[in-house]
């Protein structure tokens, strides 16, 4: 075996016999008589007998002590398949049914402070105490609640009270501009707006108060306000808002001194509104359910993360991203939930793993960009840190260069399992991961994830193996979408999964599958950008840049590269072909910035002649990021199908230029 498939991590005997995924086969065995010698069998059967399977994770996570269903899978059609109906369980219920003295049920950090800790008992308390606030508030089930928070305690207790009371909760982090979060919101039309004053990022405080009054005038349905005061105590907003909004501060609401009443709602009652990054319009408002999400998560988090109650469990996210939600899932679990509120970069390249030694995590989840990041520092954090607590690292975003898998193992976490997982907001949940039963080799996802019917097809529909192509799901999932927002008869949704592969749900990212089934993810086969795990589509971007006075059309692409980079170009067309100055340029960025998201700042700002499109006006941008990952101008574009075609070649020069660049600057190193 050569040194490229040798493990870096395998399983050992308490993996084997004690972890979650074990425990579940020996039950399988004793109480269904189903024997299966490994993880690959395992997953065949559980991505083919779906109603064998999800009975299964019901029974053992004990959910047929909490309420009954009629069928598993009354209708397995995508989209619309119907599971467990006639059961009914709510979603911040079964959260809070893992309660126990013995560990605290979160632990939040800000970059400077102490961590702190909150118990199980005192998270019972503010989540009755906001859930009173809510109905007090005319707030009942079906109605939306849009949170405006950073990774804080408060928004996993709005969260929660949102979700007891039957309300639809939906979030967008302060680190985005206002139209982008009005793009967002503003569909949902909520009722409530939870926001935060501000926060502290990187070493700096942010004020918000006076963004928080624009979000007011931009969402007209929102009668009440709830003011965190986060930075302010005891804080008002910088200027006036509208006289019909009732405001009340967190920090004053009432104490109940009673326990949270729970909305009893079936198992498709819906919990939350996730949202796309936007790529070819507006974001899609990603509708999913109390029943499907705790089922997934339980699935997901317990059989594939292997979390338990002991673990402390930390994701670095915002509240934007979908892994916000997959931490609050932690809770589950009995699991503790570690929020960081800051900077994974704060104060150095191992902020994350500074925050890790100082709340003992157990599970750390981070994009891949940043441990790319940190092994770039040349910090060393293995010897640096006290990281023995440290058991597993969960890496998901983007794929990583083999570099930096086998940097893990030198440099950060020697003993620990690295789980590499993809998926998505669209399930909120791993499609393919990382499992207690399998080995971890550079630069593979290991498998599957259970209960997923997982292949990759050519364009006809052809499963492939070994090979490149699209990642589908042949069979339903309980996490899928109910529906999208202001989506009638499913139009958009269908378009956005099932118009490639009718009734297959066609996933967007370029996969291999082996036949061992370990798997290489390599990359968006749409044009969304994933900029350290935080998405956002293009035409986010072009809203912006292209209200730029001296720009008058754009096209940006984020392109995975071999070394594990992420590359993201800006391409401008400027008025009557003027040059493109640096005055030009940092006005561009400075929009970005401040109607964006900092984050998204291009890498570069390139001048381009024209921008190719197809002959219905849609810009190239998938094409154009594949020329730049090396494909020829043949093999992603016709002409007679696109305007300006000339320009693929362009490109094809570029990224030649910029190629021959880089191995000079090699060279010269």
């Amino acid at each position: 075996m050569s040194t490229e498939t040798e493990p870096l991590w395998s399983p050992g005997r308490r993996e084997l016999e004690d972890s979650n995924v074990a425990v579940f086969m020996e039950w399988l065995a004793e109480t269904r008589g189903l024997d299966f010698p490994d993880y690959a069998a395992l997953w065949r059967w559980s991505a083919t007998d779906l109603t064998g399977f999800w009975s299964a994770v019901w029974e053992f996570y004990g959910l047929d002590s909490v309420s009954g269903y009629d069928e598993v899978l009354a209708d397995a059609t995508m989209p619309g398949a119907r599971w467990f109906t006639g059961a009914r369980l709510n979603f911040a219920e079964r959260c809070l049914a893992q309660a126990t003295d013995a560990r605290p049920a979160l632990v939040s950090v800000t970059e400077d402070g102490a961590p702190v800790e909150t118990s199980w008992e005192r998270l019972r308390r503010d989540v009755a105490d906001v859930t009173a606030a809510l109905r007090d508030m005319g707030v009942g089930p079906g109605d939306r609640v849009a949170g405006y928070l950073t990774n804080l305690p408060q928004a996993v207790v709005a969260l929660l009270a949102t979700a007891a009371v039957g309300a639809v909760w939906t979030a967008c982090s302060p680190d985005f501009g206002t139209p982008s979060v009005l793009a967002r919101l503003g569909q949902a039309r909520p009722t409530v707006l939870v926001a935060a004053d501000g926060y502290r990022y990187g070493g700096k405080e942010y004020d918000r108060r006076t963004t928080v009054a624009e979000l007011l005038d931009g969402l007209p349905t929102v009668r009440h306000l709830l003011l965190v005061d986060h930075l302010f105590p005891g804080t008002t907003l910088e200027r006036p808002m509208r006289s019909d909004v009732a405001v009340r501060v967190w920090s004053a609401l009432p104490a109940t001194e009673a326990a949270p009443v729970f909305a009893d709602v079936p198992f498709d009652h819906p919990l939350w509104i996730l949202w796309s990054s936007g790529t070819t319009g507006i974001p899609k408002g990603i509708v999913q359910g109390h029943g499907g999400i705790v089922v997934e998560l339980l699935k997901a988090l317990g059989l594939g993360v292997d979390l338990r109650p002991e673990d402390r469990y930390l994701f670095v996210t915002s509240t934007s991203w979908m892994v916000w939600n997959f931490l609050v899932g932690g809770l589950l679990h009995g699991s503790t939930v570690v929020l960081y509120d800051g900077s994974p970069t704060h104060p150095d390249a191992a902020g994350v793993w500074r925050v890790a030694e100082r709340t003992r995590a157990t599970v750390v989840g981070v994009g891949a960009a940043y441990l790319a990041a940190v092994e770039r520092s040349g910090l060393h954090p293995a010897a640096d840190l006290d990281l023995g607590a440290l058991r597993s690292v969960v890496q998901t975003g983007s794929a990583m260069a083999r570099s930096t898998w086998h940097w893990v193992y030198d440099r950060l976490a020697p003993g620990a399992q690295l789980q590499s997982i993809c998926g998505g907001t669209d399930v909120c949940s791993a499609l393919a991961g990382g499992s207690p039963l399998l080995p971890v080799r550079a630069g593979r996802i290991s498998g599957p994830s259970l209960g997923v019917a997982l292949a990759s097809w050519d364009d006809a529909g052809r499963p492939l193996t070994g090979e490149q192509g699209e990642l589908v799901v042949t069979a339903p999932l309980p996490s899928m979408p109910l529906r999208f927002v202001d989506d009638p008869d499913d139009v958009r949704y269908r378009a956005s999964y099932f118009d490639t592969y009718p009734g297959v749900w066609r996933h967007g990212d370029w996969i291999t599958i082996d036949e061992d089934l370990s798997l290489v993810v390599s990359g968006r086969s749409d044009s969304t950008l994933n900029r350290m795990g935080v998405r956002m589509g293009s035409a986010d971007v072009y809203s912006v840049v292209e209200q730029v006075p001296g720009v008058v059309d754009s096209l940006v692409v984020g392109v995975e590269l071999d070394d594990g980079d992420y590359y993201m170009p800006l391409f401008v067309v400027t008025a009557d072909g003027a040059a493109l100055d640096d005055g030009l340029r940092q006005r561009i960025t400075t929009a970005i910035r401040r109607e964006l998201s900092p984050r998204h700042v291009p890498d570069a700002i390139v001048p381009v002649p024209a921008v190719p499109r197809t002959v219905t006006g849609k810009k190239l941008e998938v094409p154009v990021k594949r020329i730049l990952q090396g494909a020829r101008v043949a093999d992603v574009g016709s002409e007679g199908a696109v305007t300006h075609f000339g320009m693929l070649s362009w490109f094809a020069d570029f990224a030649a230029r910029r190629a021959a660049h880089a191995d000079a600057d090699a060279r010269q190193r």
